[in-house]
């Protein structure tokens, strides 16, 4: 049931419970041998009762080599365990009569009966615990046909023993993914240190030689020196950067500071403002838009703004520019002629958050959208 680390790969910690998981069912597989033997005499028909014993123990042979693989450690497998013993509990009817096990004779698969319950308290965390511990002590109030203090008390071990181990198994599973998501932190950490040093004994300095040289020789060459320093900028940016997702959530503010350019300016909260990556990715979207109007529109000189907000319940992100505006009617025709990057890219996104978009715009006055969104998706 090992699997190789390799690199900063984090261990699976849950695989000691499933190596646990396999091991009592070898157990309880021979203890369910030794009841046969030592009641010997309480068994009217032997020849059943070894057929049994012998089904039981080619099905766990079969849940051990299940679940000492990643593609057996499922719910359905554990599903299909849960199905196969109760039948095997219900087997128990062809070697015992039904008021020899209403009186109290002994059942070959009594302890055996509890591996699913372990094995979906691991799989599925406390309710899949509670679901299999309810099963099998049904399975077994049936099969003794009463509810005595036996039946009780052997229901409520199995209850508590499923959803302690689902409730273990579970902080295991947050646990490795904490892990998980830190080695990856780190591992993207070295990486960036590594690539920020080679940036900068090269492609920072050739940006720099190159916005410097261009700004004296004018001309054409100044095009070329500002498109220089906007890459300097956002490299640094890109160098400066953390990692910025944890749990399946992404930090907008630190994402949306990656769009700083020598003529993009960023301000969002000195803290962190995390989102689900979903909602992550469409707001940046919606402003990766806007700010294509502004080089597309708003002039050659226009600079722009990105400002992020915490509302409290929700954000409001703002792309502001100082170009000359958008003209009224020019959005309308725009999407009247097929040019939907508005309608869709910005409006679009943001209505699918649940957010709402307003623009403010005249000509020779610049533009400003404002991005309304729920910090929860609707």
């Amino acid at each position: 049931m090992d699997s190789p680390h390799e690199g900063n790969a984090a261990p699976d910690f849950l695989l000691p419970l499933w190596r646990a998981v396999v091991a009592f069912r070898l157990i309880a597989w021979v203890v369910a041998v030794a009841v046969f033997v030592r009641g010997w005499d309480r068994f009217p028909d032997h020849r059943i009762a070894i057929v049994l014993l012998v089904l039981m123990a080619a099905w766990t042979a079969v849940v051990t080599v299940a679940y000492s693989t990643d593609a057996g450690r499922r719910s359905r497998m554990a599903g299909y365990d849960l199905v196969v013993t109760v039948a095997f509990v219900a087997a128990n009817l062809l070697t015992q009569s039904a008021a020899a096990l209403s009186d109290g004779a002994p059942i070959l698969t009594s302890l055996w009966a509890t591996g699913p319950i372990f094995a979906l308290a691991v799989e599925r965390g406390r309710d899949g615990g509670m679901i299999g511990a309810v099963a099998i002590g049904a399975a077994l109030i049936a099969l003794r046909q009463r509810i005595g203090d036996q039946e009780i008390f052997n229901t409520t071990l199995f209850l508590v023993a499923g959803v302690t181990l689902g409730y273990a198994a579970t902080t295991t599973r947050r646990a490795t993914s904490v892990l998980r998501e830190a080695l990856a932190a780190e591992g993207a950490t070295a990486e960036r240190e590594r690539l920020s040093r080679s940036i900068h004994d090269g492609v920072l300095q050739v940006l720099a030689i190159v916005r410097r040289r261009g700004t004296e020789i004018g001309g054409d060459a100044a095009e070329l020196s500002a498109l220089a320093a906007e890459q300097e900028v956002a490299l640094r940016s890109l160098m400066t950067s953390r990692p910025t997702s944890s749990g399946g959530q992404v930090d907008l503010a630190a994402t949306l500071r990656l769009r700083a350019t020598s003529r993009i300016e960023v301000v969002t909260p000195a803290g962190e403002l995390m989102l689900a990556r979903r909602t992550v990715e469409d707001i940046v979207a919606a402003v990766g838009e806007a700010l294509n109007n502004v080089v597309e529109h708003a002039g050659s000189d226009a600079r722009a703004w990105i400002t992020a907000e915490d509302l409290g319940d929700r954000l409001l992100v703002s792309v502001r520019d100082d170009g000359v505006g958008i003209a009224p009617g020019r959005l309308v025709v725009a999407q009247e002629s097929g040019h939907l990057g508005v309608a869709q890219s910005i409006r679009g996104r943001i209505a699918d958050l649940g957010g709402t978009v307003a623009l403010q715009t005249s000509s020779g006055q610049g533009t400003e959208w404002e991005l309304t969104v729920p910090k929860a998706r609707p």
